[in-house]
């Protein structure tokens, strides 16, 4: 909800900072733009959603889910902005919301959910993978980050009832 804008900024750049190699997004990037862009990135528009987890008035953790626009690509989504406070991990935040990620895509008609994690991110691959995800390929050098670059694997979940 664009009323949580205050409380997601903050959130989303402490991630940046304190995890840039986990993210495609930069610190740098994301401090200069106004609230409004985040308002606007909370506003559900049919192809976006995000869903946040609270633990008391502490937003905990995140996520995105972006739908494709083009006709040809209706049937695709990509999971982002994946990321769970370093406090309040392995408490079953991260798989809660994207347990709410993949019902919210399945209710939506999307057959096909993927997403990167960046290499050497055991915990956030490992509940991808237990969550159903497989892997489908490796982008080396996918990103730069103060001058070393990170690989991010991509995966895949087929969300669809009928595959």
């Amino acid at each position: 909800m664009p009323a949580d804008a205050p409380a997601y900024r903050e959130f989303r750049l402490r991630g940046l900072r304190e995890h840039p190699e986990a993210f495609t997004s930069s610190y740098e990037e994301d401090v200069i733009k106004p609230i409004a862009a985040t308002e606007a990135r909370l506003a559900a528009d049919g192809d976006t959603a995000m869903w946040g987890a609270f633990v008391g008035s502490a937003l905990a953790g995140g996520i995105g889910l972006v739908r494709e626009t083009r006709r040809k690509n209706r049937h695709k989504a990509d999971i982002v902005a994946m990321y769970v406070l370093p406090e309040y991990a392995r408490r079953g935040i991260g798989r809660a919301l994207l347990d709410s990620a993949i019902a919210h895509a399945r209710d939506a008609g999307i057959e096909q959910l993927t997403l990167t994690v960046t290499q050497g991110n055991a915990a956030a691959r490992e509940l991808y993978l237990a969550a159903g995800f497989v892997a489908f390929g490796v982008e080396p050098r996918a990103i730069k980050v103060a001058g070393e670059y990170f690989a991010k694997e991509h995966m895949i979940l087929f969300v669809a009832n009928d595959l």
